[in-house]
Parts: structure tokens; C-alpha cells; sequence
């Protein structure tokens, strides 16, 4: 009877440590969820999301303006829900982002839309870094999340590459700052850019404007509002072109991981020569696989997407309450010099990249 008395209140002392350690994430996950709530109602509102403007871009300005007035004083309850939101949250809102994409949309748009986009995706990397850390002196981590935000899949990139490189807050949120100016503006320019192209004399489709609208402009959402502006069937193509990007999200976060691992600093910590597979990025691919198969209903996807846009949202949004803007202020314009520079390759550099492959592949 002892014995059993003595396992019994064991059993209430770690149900009650386990309660009060849940109980601690509560007050933060409730304060990011309400944020991400109010972003995803927003973005929905027609004058927005006419705007592109999408609920992860609102929800990190809804986190700044909480974390730069009335957050500081909330903090100690909150901190610990926050912190998890904007880790454990973000790595599963990213494996759950490869349902928006399959391997039959890859192959509608044919091996031509894969070589741009990793000839894009490259390129703007290659110049990020260089002219990021040798020109600007800027540090790595702020290069490469400005050129992740640019090449790959704008916000979403830059928050699937901050927890491999370990970025501060304050440097995330400047890399997605600067995917909402260009991407924004990239909305108004492409559109102009298709009859500038005829009037020029250059004979370009209506997919293969929408192949190089989807290979250079950074969010989902700016890709949808620029290319449905030319025509619905260069839509269409820009968004396979755009979801094939994301899915290049995965090998290029394992080859950051492989490279920061080779870095000065990992070799000081003991850590050189070893590679931290970030698993989240591998299940994203597995998600988009299993998309694929058809297997998942198209309801239970649906539901799965809104989700993953909640998940993302709240990352963002617990990323806005612990940036402040002294420290972007600090950071002074050279980021912005460095998404200018990219911005503008985006356009130009794209534009070759475009005109080369198909010619190649056409000879």
C-alpha cells in the first residue's frame, strides 16, 4: 500500500512539473497566435491582398510595433512561448510548406524552368556573398539571408536559413525588410516589362515570361499579383516556375550547414569537418513527395496550407517582438545597397539567364 501510495504521488509531482512547464509557453503562444491570427485576417481583406502583401509580411510588422511599445514589459511571462514559436514552430511550419508544391508541377514546365531557376538561384547567391562581405563588409549572416530572401522563396527563405545560421533577430528581420521593398516593387515593374519586351522586338511567350516572372521575383504572392497582371496562362506558369525555386530551398540549407560547419569558427568550437543535417529541411522534400502521390485529400491539404500559413505567421510574428529597431537602425543602409544590387540582377541578370537556356536548348 506504501509503495503504491509512494508511485501515485510521484506520478501527480511530475504531471504537476510537466502542467507548470506547459503552462510557462502558454502566455507567448497565445500572444503569437493572436498576432498571426490578426495577419492571416488582414492579408485576406481585398485592398491587401490585391497588394500582395502577405500575412507572414503582416505579422512581422504587427510583432515590431508590439515588441518596440508594450512587449518589453510583458516579456518575462511571454519570452519562453515566443522563443518557441519562432524555433519549434518555423521548423515545422517549413516542413508542412512542401505541400504547396508537387513533383508533377515540375515536370509541366520542363527542364528548362529547373536549369533557370538554379542558374538564378546561384548567381544571386554567388553575388550576395561577395558583394555582401567584400564590398559592403557586411558579416555572412546578414549576406546570406538577404541573398536567401532574393533567390529562393523571399520571407520563407530567410526564416528556414536563420536557424542554420544562427542569425539574430534584428538581422532576420532586415533580410525579410528588404524581400517586402523589392518584391513590392517588383509587382508594379514586371508587369511593364512584357510589353516592353514586344515593343523591343523580342519575341517572348506568355510561359516564358511567366518562367522568368517565377525565377526572379522573391515571395510567392508578389510572383501571383505581377504575372496575373499579363495573363492567367503566364500565372500559372510563374507559379510552377516560383514552386520549384522552394523546393530548392532543402539542398541549399544542407549546403549552408555543410559550409558554416567548414567555417574558423566551427573549426574553434570542435565542430569542423561535421555537418548538422537540418532534418526539417529533408522532411519538406518528403512532404512535397508524399503531395505527389496523391495520397493526402484535397480538402486535408487545403486545410494543412492555412496551417502552415498560422505556423509561419506566428514565427514571424514572435521574430517582430524580439527585433528592435535600434538595432536595424544600427545596421545602416548597406543592406539595402546589397538587395538593390540583387534586385537589380534579379531583372537583368534573370532576363539572360532566360534568353541563354532557352536559346541553348532550342539549338
Amino acid at each position: 500500500m506504501e509503495n503504491i501510495e509512494k508511485k501515485s504521488s510521484l506520478y501527480w509531482a511530475e504531471l504537476n512539473n510537466a502542467t507548470q512547464g506547459l503552462g510557462r509557453y502558454l502566455p507567448g503562444l497565445g500572444l503569437t497566435l493572436a498576432l498571426a491570427a490578426a495577419a492571416m485576417w488582414l492579408a485576406d481583406l481585398p485592398a491587401l491582398s490585391a497588394s500582395g502583401l502577405s500575412a507572414l509580411t503582416l505579422a512581422i510588422v504587427g510583432g515590431m510595433v508590439l515588441g518596440n511599445t508594450a512587449y518589453p514589459a510583458m516579456a518575462a511571462t511571454t519570452g519562453a512561448g515566443v522563443g518557441f514559436s519562432k524555433q519549434k514552430l518555423l521548423r515545422l511550419g517549413i516542413i508542412l510548406y512542401g505541400f504547396r508544391l508537387t513533383f508533377q508541377q515540375i515536370g509541366a514546365v520542363g527542364i528548362s524552368a529547373i536549369l533557370i531557376d538554379a542558374l538564378v538561384l546561384t548567381s544571386t547567391l554567388f553575388i550576395a556573398y561577395q558583394v555582401g562581405t567584400r564590398w559592403l563588409k557586411l558579416d555572412k549572416q546578414t549576406a546570406l539571408l538577404v541573398g536567401s530572401g532574393s533567390a529562393i522563396c523571399g520571407a520563407a527563405a530567410v526564416l528556414a536559413t536563420e536557424p542554420v545560421l544562427r542569425a539574430k533577430p534584428s538581422t532576420v528581420t532586415i533580410a525579410v525588410s528588404t524581400v517586402v521593398v523589392f518584391g513590392t516593387v517588383s509587382m508594379f515593374i514586371y508587369p511593364m516589362l512584357y510589353p516592353l519586351a514586344h515593343h523591343l522586338g523580342w519575341a517572348v511567350s506568355a510561359q516564358a515570361f511567366g518562367i522568368y516572372t517565377g525565377s526572379t521575383i522573391h515571395e510567392v504572392a508578389q510572383v501571383v499579383a505581377a504575372a496575373s497582371q499579363v495573363s492567367s496562362a503566364t500565372a500559372d506558369t510563374a507559379v510552377i516556375a516560383k514552386m520549384i525555386r522552394v523546393m530548392m530551398l532543402a539542398p541549399f540549407l544542407i549546403t549552408v550547414s555543410w559550409w558554416m560547419a567548414r567555417t574558423p569558427q566551427a573549426a574553434q568550437e570542435g565542430q569542423r569537418g561535421g555537418i548538422t543535417i537540418p532534418w526539417f529541411a529533408v522532411l519538406f522534400i518528403v512532404m512535397a513527395g508524399v503531395h505527389s502521390l496523391g495520397w493526402v485529400p484535397q480538402p486535408v491539404v487545403k486545410g494543412l496550407l492555412q496551417i502552415d500559413t498560422l505556423l509561419l505567421a506566428m514565427a514571424m510574428a514572435a521574430l517582430g517582438l524580439d527585433t528592435r529597431i535600434s538595432a536595424i537602425r544600427a545596421a545602416g543602409v548597406k543592406p539595402l545597397l546589397l538587395a538593390t544590387v540583387l534586385f537589380g540582377w534579379l531583372i537583368a541578370g534573370g532576363a539572360g539567364i532566360n534568353m541563354l537556356v532557352r536559346t541553348l536548348l532550342n539549338a
